[in-house]
This record gives C-alpha cells, sequence and structure tokens, in this order.
C-alpha cells in the first residue's frame, strides 16, 4: 500500500472511533442518570478496576497495556466530568507526585484542589468540598508516611482505591552541578536520594522544603541553588534537568491513597487497611494477629503509631489482602474485634494493576 492508501485507512478508522466513543459515551452518561437516581457514586473503582483488566486481556498490540490504559483513563475521566465536575483533592502544589498520581488515576478532565498539608487533604473530603483525595501513605525506599496514618485515627473517611507509581527524582538547576551550593527537597525525597547526594554533593547544604515542587521554586530563584524535584516541576518552573534518575533504588515507588465518603463492593482482588488498639498487657498483639494465620490471610503490612490519647499506647495498622464483605475476612474481623480494645476498617479497594 502508498502512503497515502495507509492515510486514507486512518482518516476512516479515525471516523469510527470518533463516532464510537460518542456512543459511548452517551451510553456512560446514561448510566450515570441511574447512579443519581438511586444514590449511588458516579466514579467506581470496582467497575474502573474490572474494565481495564477485561481491555488488557483483548490487547494484542502494538499498543502497549500501559498505553491502553492511559487511553481508556481519559475516555473516562471525560464521561465522569460530563456527568458532573469532581473535585480531587492532593497533597499539593502543582506537579508534586501526589499531583502526578491524582492524575493518573482520576485523568485531567477533572478539577484538582492541591492542598498544604495532608490534614488539609482530609478536612476537605470530609466537609464535602472535594469528592475525593490523594494523599502519600507508604514509599518503598522511605517507609510509611505518618501523618497520613495518624489521620485516620479521626477521620470517618474510606479508602476506596490505591495508585503505585514508580518515583524517578531528579537533580534540577540554572546552574552546573560543580557551581552547587544549596539543595533544596522535601525530607523523603532527600531520604531515597541519600546516597547519591552523599557521593555528588558532599559540600551543599541541603534545606528541607515541603514538597518537591516548592523545592524547585526556590531552586529557580537561587543562582547556586538546586533542587531534587520530579521532571515535571523542572519543565514547569524552567529549570535545567543536571542528572535524572538519581534515587538510590531503581525500583523506588510510592504508594498513594485515594479517600472518599463511601467503600465499593468486592472485585475478586481486593485489598482491606484496618486499624485496630489492643490491651496493655503480654500477648495481646500475638493474640490480635492470631485470626490471620487461623483463616490464612496474607498480612502484606503491619504498623504501630502512638495512639496520641494516653502515654506508650500503641494503635496498629495493618493491610491484607481479601474484601471486608467476603466471608473469610469478616469472619476475622469478627475475631479480631473480641480481642480489641476497638477495631476500624479503613477500607477495601481494588490492587493496583
Amino acid at each position: 500500500m502508498t502512503l497515502s492508501n495507509h492515510r486514507q485507512a486512518i482518516d476512516q478508522l479515525d471516523t469510527q472511533i470518533v463516532r464510537l466513543l460518542n456512543e459511548r459515551t452517551s451510553r456512560v452518561l446514561e448510566i450515570g442518570k441511574l447512579k443519581l437516581a438511586h444514590g449511588q457514586e458516579i466514579y467506581a473503582p470496582d467497575r474502573e478496576h474490572a474494565l481495564l483488566k477485561r481491555l488488557i486481556h483483548l490487547n494484542k498490540g502494538p499498543i502497549t497495556d500501559d498505553g491502553l490504559r492511559a487511553i481508556y483513563r481519559e475516555v473516562m475521566s471525560n464521561a465522569i466530568s460530563l456527568q458532573s465536575m469532581l473535585t480531587i483533592a492532593y497533597l499539593g502544589p502543582e506537579a508534586t507526585f501526589t499531583h502526578q498520581a491524582a492524575v493518573l488515576r482520576f485523568g485531567s478532565s477533572l478539577l484538582y484542589a492541591p492542598q498544604k498539608t495532608i490534614a488539609d487533604v482530609f478536612t476537605e473530603v470530609s466537609k464535602n468540598r472535594a469528592s475525593y483525595g490523594v494523599v502519600p501513605v507508604e514509599n518503598s525506599t522511605e517507609g510509611v508516611v505518618n501523618s497520613t496514618l495518624d489521620m485516620f485515627m479521626d477521620s470517618d473517611l474510606k479508602i476506596v482505591a490505591q495508585v503505585v507509581m514508580p518515583i524517578v527524582h531528579c537533580l534540577v538547576s540554572r546552574t552546573t552541578r560543580k557551581a552547587i551550593t544549596k539543595l533544596y527537597s522535601h525530607p523523603q525525597a532527600l531520604g531515597q536520594c541519600r546516597n547519591w547526594v552523599r557521593d555528588h554533593l558532599p559540600k551543599a547544604e541541603t534545606i528541607e522544603t515541603s514538597s518537591t515542587t516548592r523545592a524547585a521554586v526556590l531552586a529557580s530563584k537561587d543562582r547556586h541553588g538546586a533542587a531534587i524535584s520530579s521532571a515535571l516541576a523542572a519543565e514547569r518552573y524552567g529549570l535545567n534537568i543536571v542528572d535524572a534518575g538519581i534515587q538510590d533504588h531503581s525500583s523506588n515507588a510510592t504508594r498513594f491513597l485515594v479517600l472518599g465518603r463511601k467503600n465499593g463492593p468486592p472485585t475478586k482482588h481486593d485489598r482491606t487497611s484496618l486499624m485496630f488498639a489492643i490491651a496493655d498487657k503480654a500477648g495481646a498483639l500475638h493474640a490480635a494477629l492470631e485470626p490471620f494465620r487461623l483463616l490464612k490471610l496474607n498480612m502484606t503490612q503491619i504498623e504501630s503509631r502512638p495512639s496520641k490519647r494516653k502515654a506508650w499506647e500503641y494503635v496498629f495498622f495493618v493491610d491484607c489482602d481479601g474484601h471486608f464483605e467476603e466471608p473469610r475476612l469478616a469472619k476475622a474481623i469478627g475475631l479480631l474485634q473480641r480481642k480489641c480494645a476497638f477495631v476500624r476498617v479503613l477500607g477495601s479497594y481494588p490492587i493496583s494493576e
């Protein structure tokens, strides 16, 4: 076939794709009307998970699975925006990794509201000023984000989804590496690049900032300053990428939580997050965890945090496989409640693809 033949074929395919996308969106809008009539949430992580899983199974290439997900993320994002303009609160400012995770989950068609603190994200969702919130909870190098866990102690919000995103840190600046005397960044980012900074910028003064994007802003105003930030932040604030991929571990990734007000139904591939408090006596934690062993439930994480109500009193956070409505996990939670001062299900949500 000639170049002209290929282009004519593409034009015909594009005509069909536009027609089918509009037909698909019309169907989604009708579903949205039915959801609103029955008081259901427009955004449904369980349905999204099942749809993407089905599409990946159908995909025979040459489009990559990640490429197909990205295309349909925007298709779904636009359809949601036509039904109800959702607002997504996130730990800002714009161009932070949390912002990127939020867009990765919800697409670019919705409204995004940057917040100064993790507590502010919880507040915006709790007071219905935002439909959902996105906050970091755990990094594969630096561990959990304590301020996120602490917020769950006094919040009724639910975890409705998660986003696991690879984190690629860059050294960004207006100058060369040799001329850098100050290094700005968030403490988490500094921790994730600790060895690289020690080996390549041993004499630079490190200055902690509220976010990696804030670090980029400060570096853009400092002739001898640099920041550990994202490539997106460097582009946004006119900085050069001096070195890319400076994180100490190539597998560096952060898990983000999507906060909402309602739990979703099971998808058969879920994770549940719980928090509980135990009596201050020998063997109490062992007894609390026994139901998970007896029922052969896989625990993927356990963390403890001070309750902040009484000295030396701790609250435990557990992630385990399954949905809290499924019989085996429901039974484990029932047994756990008999052994603990209190138990709270923080949410069940699809495990990220």
